[in-house]
């Protein structure tokens, strides 16, 4: 019986030694794997090629903002008397805020408010968010 057990550990023994050799061959396809990545490489080029010809096209400004609104005169205080469209209304009360300091410190997206914009906000505090809805109020 010790002889039929060591036939087997033969067999054992023979089939390791083919799955050594199968391993050196995984590796022979490896170095085949960059050159499959050099190709796509040249492919890049022509795609951002495709990209720049995307924004030709101008986005064209909304009526709707750029009419013409009337402030009311606690606004015109800030902004000044006329016709402003809305995103140069919205533009010449940032400018006030950033001139006067009156964003918070901590919270950059709260704005406190001085004499003048308490008549819009009325509130001592709005968010940068509110105060353009508040500002809808005072434009005619």
């Amino acid at each position: 019986m010790a002889t039929a057990k060591k036939a087997p550990a033969k067999k054992a023994a023979a089939k390791k030694a083919p799955a050594k050799k199968a391993a050196p061959a995984k590796k022979a396809p490896a170095k085949k794997a960059p050159a499959k990545k050099a190709a796509p490489a040249k492919k890049a080029p022509a795609k951002k090629a495709a990209v720049k010809k995307a924004p030709a096209k101008k986005r064209a400004p909304s009526a709707a903002f750029m009419k013409a609104m009337t402030p009311s005169d606690a606004l015109a205080a800030i902004i000044g008397k006329g016709p402003y469209p809305r995103t140069e209304v919205t533009k010449r009360v940032w400018d006030y805020i950033k001139k006067n300091k009156l964003q918070d410190e901590v919270n950059k997206r709260m704005i406190n408010a001085d004499a003048k914009l308490k008549e819009i906000f009325k509130k001592a505090q709005a968010s940068m968010f509110e105060m353009t809805k508040m500002i809808n109020d005072h434009l005619k």
